[in-house]
């Protein structure tokens, strides 16, 4: 790929910036020897947006230095999206969630059923919050969801543990069920986090 990608960043950046292709070498200064001000890479990043349909960050603008360096952060960033549509492309799991009081506390428990889609996470990671230190998450989902879709959803509540860095990290452990699939791992700033079977 990375073969495909220079040749059309080499066109884009000739173009661009009214230079010879036999300049563009790995390690040539888009600022010093090409003479490229902060306009003409604005300009560079929009004609690579068009080219390869990604999104350039402006801080990645101020990162790129060489020719080089600008084909390999075109190469992530190709990949990168082509990566996000895979996930796009995948059905969300269904789920239940069910978040109970700290130990000791009164009050019920707040019960959600769906689709886990990013949406629902959130809402389902403030419910977690708002319920407060010590707070149980329970998640439950299908049996037929692979290591890939666990690994998933614990990435899609991890950064409820790191809200607190004096506590451990993350221990993880999985089991299997006759109908469902659990997971079992420590959030750290609400207290144990699992995938439990429905009852």
């Amino acid at each position: 790929m990375e073969e495909f990608v220079e040749a059309h960043v080499q066109r884009l950046v000739a173009d661009c910036l009214g230079v010879g292709i036999e300049e563009l070498v790995s390690e040539v200064s888009l600022r010093d020897d090409l003479a490229a001000d902060s306009l003409d890479l604005v300009e560079l990043a929009m004609a690579l947006e068009a080219e390869f349909g990604i999104v350039v960050p402006e801080r990645l603008l101020d990162r790129v230095r060489t020719y080089g360096d600008l084909v390999r952060a075109t190469g992530l960033l190709i990949r990168a999206r082509r990566a996000a549509e895979v996930r796009a492309a995948e059905p969300p799991l269904r789920m239940w969630a069910r978040v109970l009081p700290p130990a000791g506390e009164s009050g019920g428990s707040l019960e959600r059923a769906g689709w886990l889609t990013p949406y629902a996470a959130e809402t389902i990671a403030k419910d977690a919050l708002r319920a407060g230190q010590g707070a149980r998450l329970e998640l439950t989902v299908a049996a037929s969801t692979d290591d890939v879709g666990l690994a998933g959803v614990q990435r899609q509540f991890a950064w409820l543990g790191e809200r607190d860095d004096r506590l451990p990290p993350l221990p993880a452990r999985r089991h299997t069920g006759n109908r469902l699939r659990r997971l079992t791992t420590m959030i750290r700033a609400l207290g144990p986090w699992r995938l439990a079977p429905v009852a």
